[in-house]
């Protein structure tokens, strides 16, 4: 019975108790229910309530479950890059912080083609948030038509904001196969160089001292540090041959130079 003393069919009730389970975050037991079906104008008990949700099983709320997506699986290990900004790489590599005895997080991108870091971040936590503001401040400077970014199935990449983010900005993301660290050798390659001349030779007393060392790191990786694959030159380097040599092959040097950095 409603408050005007009509009387209605259960199924009208449940309606009503499925349409206020809907709600995200709601997952009421039969007590707090009854206070809502009654703010709904129903004349209920909550024996009655509990009866009608044991019934049709709506006492317990199930678990909330992300949406399943398709994703874009790497198809080639190594993508021959023409070009850069065609293809970006991007990982978390975890840096033990020996003042703080812990493990604090390295979150880097950089481009397969001159093998340049384009940008880092070093966190004590690294959600998709921070991803997100991150590549926001990465593509003020760089332009995205045909880009193209791989990563592995680390929480922070598969979240729907990251996710939609890339697909906004026309990325096309590519995760890695699980346990496949080969699909995205280019920066597990990086984060060997990285361990190698940097976590391995310093011990850090505070995360803010790894901070000031990793940028004059990267900055000497992408400027000074001659590399194997690159024939011995360094990737601002083959950055920069590129920028140059297209420059010369077109007329429109200001649309190319645009094309390539903002």
């Amino acid at each position: 019975m409603n408050q005007h003393g009509e009387l209605f069919e259960n199924r009208e009730v449940i309606k009503d108790i499925e349409k206020t389970l809907l709600q995200e975050f709601c997952c009421y037991g039969y007590k707090n229910m009854t206070g809502e079906l009654k703010d709904l104008g129903w004349v209920i008990n909550h024996k009655k309530v509990y009866r009608l949700m044991k019934e049709h099983k709506l006492l317990y709320g199930g678990k909330i479950r992300p949406e399943p997506f398709k994703r874009n699986f790497i198809r080639f290990r190594t993508p021959e890059a023409v070009r850069p900004l065609q293809y970006l790489s991007m990982d978390i590599k975890y840096v033990y912080i020996h003042g703080w005895g812990r493990n604090v997080l390295l979150l880097t991108v950089i481009d397969i083609f001159s093998r340049k870091v384009l940008i880092h971040m070093l966190r004590a936590n690294i959600k998709k948030g921070d991803v997100v503001v991150m590549l926001s401040l990465m593509l003020l400077e760089y332009n995205t038509e045909g880009m193209s970014i791989r990563n592995d199935n680390g929480s922070q990449f598969i979240a729907g904001a990251v996710r939609t983010f890339l697909k906004e900005k026309g990325i096309l993301q590519e995760f890695s196969h699980v346990a496949t660290p080969q699909d995205n050798a280019f920066i597990e390659a990086f984060h060997s160089n990285l361990q190698r001349e940097v976590i391995d030779r310093f011990e850090f007393d505070s995360i803010y001292h790894a901070q000031m060392v990793m940028e004059r790191y990267y900055k000497w990786y992408n400027e000074k540090r001659r590399h194997g694959s690159l024939s011995g030159k360094t990737p601002q380097k083959i950055w920069n041959q590129y920028l140059i040599q297209t420059l010369l092959n077109t007329k429109n040097y200001s649309t190319t130079f645009e094309n390539l950095s903002s």
